[in-house]
């Protein structure tokens, strides 16, 4: 997370939250007095007028800060980016570390957005550990855009830029006032719709469909049934995406106003089979300088929901511009400690001492050295032999580690593109269980030989296989039942690879050569090797 400008939402007791939406831009002022919220006012633009530079200006904000002036007192400002130019997934992982769980996020970012690593941003948020597994939300977005939009909103010096879709949730939690923590909430504009997943009131997935309140309100009778049926069946993509597919009980939400097309949507996915639900601000939830009202609420819902993140201080928060943007830093006062007149005055100090240690060392000659460090080793009862024995056996414990996130990222390493990487199971004196994904039987078994190739591997073996989306003659899935057919018997290279230029046996139900049916297979599959001398047992003399 991006700490700069950080204050706690003890002293921080005003924020300025700004966002797009529908193609204008939305502010709002929101004020923390205790356990109170006031809205001190709320502004807008007319339809397509975007210019950040002349709506900061209308709401009394110092284009060009220059970081030296307090902004009226306590007030902060925080700007939300659109989640149109992202990228959501949820996954599971092993119960390991934070370095080790960065190197599978990175890996499953790759098959996400398929851009070199320079190219593309991440940011990821762990849940807590349950049976040894970890729920990781992460986003990934294109470099090139985070920097495009951090351009043109720096002119307003914001402390922190956030995601749209993690302020709907909040404005959901503070101002919808759910009953659920676990639900999917829809937030619908003119032109397209937000579809969020809280996974314990936090945010855990998000899409954007192109369809809006316009595509409702703009055609006639006829076509309105056409109209709901699309709405449902993309609701029914989103709702697979999230994994919540075959939960007919599962909540959707509606953020509403109280206007009657609402009403109707709902209806019409009450009647697809959704569980669908109005709601509608609570508007006791804050008091207001002006405006008030359902309408208006929902109105300014979005940069509602910035403000109070920005309140709350939530260190956990997907900040995916953490290497993009960097708020404009104040000046501080600093203590007399950093004069370049007492720094000089203090370097000379420590060069005269140097000086006089040094000529002191200098005077003991090595077997004066030698002496003492015998005798010290006297004192405590040890000699010098057993002195090199401990030093080398607590270098032979060190080079006994295994290096977890070492081995990670040899995995990472040979895998293609396209490769995901579901699990990764290691245990002493036991094979390394490997699971995932891949799209084609000959990437699997290049990433068998590419394993192989690395000399802290070997006996690289396929356990089981099988297809998920692959389409036999009759037109259904058809798993394996066992292992693939490997190579005939002959040289081979390390880990059993097949040696360059021997041809496989096509395995069953895989197409040979030259023909179409086999495009397009998905497979799962579950490899083992051994990694080092961590996982083959150790031997014991006999007699």
């Amino acid at each position: 997370m991006n700490d700069n400008n950080n204050i706690s939402a003890v002293t921080r007791r005003s924020v300025v939250a700004i966002a797009k939406e529908d193609n204008k831009l939305k502010a709002v002022e929101i004020r923390k007095h205790g356990r109170s919220l006031e809205v001190v006012w709320a502004r807008s633009t007319d339809d397509a007028d975007t210019d950040w530079r002349q709506f900061a200006t209308r709401c009394g904000l110092t284009p060009e800060p220059t970081g030296r002036e307090e902004t009226d007192g306590d007030k902060m400002v925080v700007v939300g980016f659109s989640s149109a130019g992202t990228v959501f997934h949820r996954t599971s992982v092993p119960a390991v570390g934070n370095d080790e769980i960065a190197s599978i996020v990175a890996l499953q970012a790759e098959t996400r957005l398929p851009l070199p690593a320079e190219q593309t941003e991440l940011a990821w948020r762990a849940d807590p550990t349950q049976d040894g597994q970890v729920s990781v939300t992460m986003v990934v977005a294109r470099k090139e855009l985070l920097q495009q939009f951090a351009q043109e909103v720096r002119h307003l010096g914001p402390s922190k830029i956030l995601l749209n879709c993690e302020g709907t949730i909040t404005a959901w939690k503070a101002i919808f006032a759910p009953h659920e923590k676990n639900a999917v909430i829809m937030s619908m504009g003119g032109r397209s719709t937000l579809v969020c997943l809280a996974d314990d009131a936090r945010l855990s997935n998000a899409v954007i469909l192109d369809m809006g309140m316009d595509d409702f309100t703009a055609v006639g009778e006829d076509e309105q049934t056409e109209t709901t049926e699309r709405f449902a069946q993309d609701m029914r993509s989103v709702l697979d995406l999230f994994g919540c597919a075959g939960q007919p009980e599962f909540p959707v939400f509606l953020l509403a106003d109280d206007g009657s097309a609402y009403v109707s949507i709902v209806s019409a996915l009450r009647s697809a089979g959704f569980n669908a639900r109005l709601a509608l601000p609570n508007v006791g939830a804050f008091t207001a300088e002006t405006g008030s009202g359902i309408d208006w609420t929902y109105e300014y819902r979005t940069p509602m929901g910035l403000a109070l993140m920005a309140l709350e201080g939530d260190a956990d928060q997907l900040n995916i511009f953490e290497r993009v943007y960097s708020p404009t830093a104040k000046e501080e006062k600093k203590h007399w400690l950093y004069s370049p007149k007492v720094a000089c005055a203090i370097a000379s100090v420590m060069l005269l001492l140097l000086a006089i240690v040094s000529y002191a060392i200098d005077l003991k000659s090595p077997k004066s050295i030698t002496k003492r460090v015998e005798a010290s080793i006297s004192d405590s009862e040890m000699d010098m032999d057993q002195l090199v024995e401990r030093q080398r056996l607590i270098k032979a414990v060190a080079r006994e580690r295994p290096d977890m996130l070492a081995l990670l990222k040899l995995i990472n390493g040979s895998g293609e593109k396209g490769i995901v990487l579901n699990s990764v199971i290691f245990k002493k004196a036991q094979k390394v269980t490997i699971t995932g994904q891949v799209q084609s039987p000959d990437q699997m078994y290049k990433f068998q030989e590419s394993l192989g190739k690395n000399k802290d591997i070997d006996d690289v073996n396929i356990q089981n296989w099988s297809k998920v989306t692959g389409k036999t003659a009759g037109g259904s899935a058809r798993p394996s039942s066992g292992p693939p057919s490997r190579p005939p018997s002959g040289p081979t290279s390390r880990a059993g690879a097949p040696t360059p230029g021997r041809s496989r046996p096509p395995m069953p139900g895989r197409p040979s050569a030259g023909s179409s049916k086999g495009k397009g297979v998905q497979m799962t599959f579950t490899m083992t090797f051994h990694y080092k001398n961590f996982t083959k047992k150790a031997t014991k003399a006999r007699g």
